[in-house]
């Protein structure tokens, strides 16, 4: 579902950012991340042109201001500048691309083409490869910051291509975010954000096995997360993201672990770490034991509910059709 603060969004846009900064970008992807995003491209005054298979995602965003297009094709052959995609997995990304409807079916030469999914490093590079034979510059952006930093414009990017389509897609990106970094060549932003991510789906679980062990014994959540807060077990999944219901308000758990990250797609992104370390033969042990237990929340119903349901799960709460 799209956050019903995206309009209110939009409607505070401020008209501050000067003409020769403004661009017509087209924006593929309005799901729970890709929406926010593409509403701070308008909040910032710029062109948006936008294509998804949910209408009624598309629907809110022309409704604030956007152009919509029929097709990922359509979007690129609207003549936009620059395009940026935010999709579920590697093959969307091949098919939002490559496919018969395709943005390379219809890309303009000179086109610069900014993936934000969280995608294979293998993938990224094919397609980067693939842009340059259409005359289109493509870099591999995925994000950290969550639906919240989208909201907010405060997602950090980690961006892997050359390094002059990576200039010329930063003053983009800042407007989704306040964090832009350059990783390297093609694939090297998805090889960060895989290793982010390795680090965040088993810090989340070890946070959510110490608060479920600290409840059961006796302890009040609230001041056993001030204390991790404050001691040697500080993390983002404890003081930014804490999985215990009423901990930290506004956060997936304080809300059902409703219209966050996705346990099914934290375990995708764990399964293209452990994919990626098989290549390279890089042993993985606490990866593959979070990758099972992400994927035991998808089997029982739980794989839409935000990644932080680790805690309830463990903590024998869960129910899937609450």
């Amino acid at each position: 579902m799209i956050s019903s603060s995206l309009m209110f969004l939009v409607s505070r846009r401020r008209l501050s950012a000067s003409a020769a900064v403004r661009a017509n970008v087209g924006f593929i992807g309005l799901g729970n991340m890709g929406a926010p995003m593409a509403a701070n491209l308008l909040k910032k005054a710029h062109g948006v042109t936008v294509f998804d298979v949910n209408a009624h995602a598309v629907k809110q965003l022309t409704a604030a201001g956007a152009q919509a297009a029929s097709s990922a094709r359509g979007v690129a052959a609207s003549g936009v500048d620059v395009i940026v995609t935010m999709l579920p997995s590697s093959p969307h990304a091949r098919a939002v691309y490559t496919g018969e409807n395709g943005v390379l079916s219809g890309v303009k030469s000179g086109a610069l083409l900014i993936d934000a999914s969280t995608i294979d490093p293998t993938v990224s590079r094919e397609l980067a490869l693939a842009a340059a034979h259409k005359g289109a510059a493509f870099i591999d952006a995925p994000v950290s910051g969550g639906v919240l930093g989208a909201s907010n414009g405060t997602l950090t990017f980690m961006v892997g291509g050359a390094k002059e389509a990576f200039d010329k897609a930063k003053p983009i990106l800042e407007c989704m975010g306040k964090n832009v970094v350059y990783c390297g060549g093609p694939g090297n932003g998805q090889v960060v954000k895989i290793c982010n991510n390795l680090v965040l789906g088993i810090s989340m679980i070890g946070v959510s096995e110490a608060m479920n062990l600290g409840v059961k014994l006796g302890m009040d959540a609230k001041t056993l997360a001030s204390i991790f807060n404050t001691s040697s077990a500080r993390c983002w999944s404890s003081d930014t993201y804490n999985p215990v219901p009423g901990v930290i308000a506004g956060v997936p758990s304080s809300r059902n672990y409703d219209g966050g990250f996705g346990s099914a797609l934290m375990a995708k992104d764990l399964g293209l770490a452990i994919a990626a370390a098989h290549d390279i033969k890089a042993p993985l042990p606490l990866g593959g034991a979070a990758l099972q237990l992400y994927n035991l929340l998808s089997a029982h119903g739980l794989g839409q509910k935000d990644f932080s349901v680790a805690y309830q799960f463990l903590a024998g709460q869960h129910d899937a059709k609450k």
